[in-house]
């Protein structure tokens, strides 16, 4: 044989033996037996949950290991794994992080599960600023407490006094920080400059709400600054709202939760309505939190759904209920201060009142009662000649007369049309990015 050839033969086989040996390329296989000892070893994890047989799955293997290579590489020494869940072969994982479309890609850190999935462009690059933007301090030091007066009134805050950046206090705070920047925004004083501030020989945390969204105070935290997961969970319940702002870039997340929407629309400058809106749900919706999603939308940048409502930048603020396949208008919003008047209405979805009523028209008794508030609106001159022009208005029901009431509820007249359609469901995950498993099986 020629020596050249042998030589050429001989070099592939050396990269293979030598791969064999200590290659380590592409992302960490994940499985059963090894996750818990990762997602415990490493401060973040960036997980690609995929299928073999999803396209899409495919698509990105190549991409997800090139993203891998590039992180080990300008990150070595940090405690970071990207890793990949095969879940046709490991489907108690699928159903333990809840994966319902492939890929899906989740990220852990610190132990703590993020609520949100990564949503970004997928290349490798896109995927290392992604973990760079994660893992960097997230605690912004002050020197002064008149700083603390100019705290954005948009967001939520916590702050802590420290006599050091040294100990387990300052470390646990630190963590809590990575796992809800997209939350709260941490801030952190220490030393003599804020002994006023705390107890002696104590180190304090503090939770500022929202102050243009709502009406609560700031709060200490109580327990120990040591115990992480006390620490963790008080601060998650402060910093993750009962009341969200919807936006196009967290909508598909928040349709992908599943629960129907109750929005205010609101005027951009409009803080007043939000912090009426936040006191409602707090006071009277808290047993509807398992059952709806509480948002807050700008009513300007989100014209679309108002538009299908009937409705339009003069008439906010208003409340709507989006079920992902209708929308049904609030009456009128001044009627939030009225007790139990939105409960009833979410109560009125659920039970399918409000789809009913939208086809056939009000029960008598309540039919009876509209006509009444509306004579006094009217300052109590019927109109009755209004009701065919009025009748055009799809997103309004407009009550009968006592002289049209039917023999037999069965001889209802039916509207041609069903309510608005739902304009949220549409942004929800693509079919184009995503292999949806409820449309797969």
């Amino acid at each position: 044989m020629e020596p050249s050839l042998v030589k050429s033969l001989a070099v592939p086989w050396l990269v293979l033996l030598s791969c064999l040996g200590g290659c380590d390329s592409g992302a960490v296989q994940i499985d059963s037996s090894n996750i818990d000892g990762i997602l415990e070893n490493n401060e973040f994890v960036f997980i690609n949950f995929y299928a073999d047989w999803c396209r899409f799955s495919n698509m990105l293997a190549p991409i997800w290991d090139e993203g891998a290579d590039k992180i080990a590489a300008e990150m070595a020494g940090k405690k970071v794994v990207m890793g990949k869940v095969d879940c046709d072969k490991e489907s108690s994982l699928g159903s333990r992080f809840h994966i319902t479309k492939y890929p899906t890609i989740k990220f852990v850190q610190n132990g703590v599960l993020a609520k949100k999935e990564y949503r970004g462009q997928r290349s490798a690059d896109s995927f290392l600023e992604f973990v760079k933007e994660h893992v960097k301090d997230a605690v912004a030091e002050f020197t002064d407490l008149s700083q603390l007066k100019t705290l954005d009134q948009n967001k939520r805050h916590l702050i802590g006094y420290f006599s050091s950046p040294d100990g387990q206090d300052y470390q646990n705070f630190n963590k809590v920080s990575l796992t809800l920047k997209e939350d709260c925004l941490f801030h952190a004083g220490f030393g003599s400059a804020f002994d006023n501030m705390r107890p002696p020989g104590q180190n304090v945390i503090a939770f500022r709400p929202s102050k243009a969204r709502e009406s609560d105070s700031d709060q200490t935290f109580t327990g120990s600054l040591a115990d992480l997961e006390q620490l963790g969970a008080w601060a998650a319940e402060k910093c993750s709202p009962l009341v969200r702002e919807i936006t196009f870039e967290n909508a598909e997340e928040l349709t992908e939760e599943g629960l129907p929407f109750l929005i205010l629309f609101h005027g951009p400058d409009d803080t007043q309505s939000i912090r009426e809106y936040n006191d409602l749900v707090a006071r009277e919706l808290l047993s509807e939190k398992s059952s709806m999603n509480f948002l807050t939308a700008d009513g300007v940048k989100f014209a679309h759904p108002l538009h299908h409502l009937g409705k339009s930048k003069d008439d906010l603020p208003l409340i709507a209920i989006d079920s992902f396949r209708h929308m049904y208008l609030f009456p009128k919003f001044e009627d939030i201060k009225i007790q139990g008047k939105v409960k009833t209405f979410l109560q009125d979805l659920y039970s399918g009142k409000l789809h009913r009523e939208f086809h056939y028209g009000a029960d008598p008794e309540e039919e009876k009662k509209a006509i009444e508030d509306k004579s006094e609106d009217n300052n109590k001159e019927e109109k009755k000649d209004d009701t065919t022009e009025e009748s055009k208005d799809d997103a309004k029901h407009i009550p009968r007369t006592d002289d049209e009431q039917p023999e037999e509820a069965s001889k209802k007249p039916v509207k041609s049309t069903d309510p608005p359609e739902s304009q949220f469901v549409h942004l929800g995950p693509s079919k184009n990015r995503y292999t949806i498993l409820r449309d797969e099986f």
